[in-house]
């Protein structure tokens, strides 16, 4: 299983979204800006999260974003979701996947229960609690971060 580009820049696009608490919210080239992503890719990652209802334009076309709902009620799932509706860590997860051995399969099994913890802790975290990580780790000069790890 392997997390798309899209979520990953739509996860990085939405944490700038949610810094933006003025009433204009962010133009998109703005977010292109500080994200380093080509503005014609956000295009495509800004039309999946408006088309998932989690960000909107505040004046209409041509105006800055902000979040439709409060950061604390998005979860990492939601912008998952976004750009990919149906989670599945392997094939015969998916809804369509027609598998001769669908009712004897003890793999099967196997594979369902560790799609549910990974679906499970993708909701376990919030856009507002990535955003609260994010400005915590620009406060701290001098710091170096590997995984979760971070060092000074």
């Amino acid at each position: 299983m392997k997390i798309t580009t899209k979520t990953r820049y739509g996860l990085r696009a939405m944490v700038e979204i949610a810094r933006e608490t003025g009433r204009d919210g962010i133009l998109q080239k703005e977010i292109s800006l500080r994200q380093k992503l080509s503005n014609k890719y956000l295009d495509q990652i800004i039309l999946a999260l408006k088309s998932a209802n989690l960000i909107l334009n505040v004046h209409g076309k041509k105006s800055g974003y902000i979040l439709a709902r409060p950061a604390d009620s998005i979860t990492l799932l939601d912008i998952h979701q976004a750009f990919e509706p149906a989670f599945h860590m392997v094939d015969c997860l998916a809804p369509n996947y027609v598998c001769e051995k669908e009712n004897k399969c003890s793999s099967k099994l196997f594979w369902q229960g560790l799609n549910n913890v990974v679906i499970d802790y993708f909701k376990s975290f919030t856009l507002q609690q990535i955003l609260d990580k994010q400005t915590e780790l620009e406060s701290m000069p001098n710091l170096s971060c590997t995984n979760i790890v971070c060092e000074k």
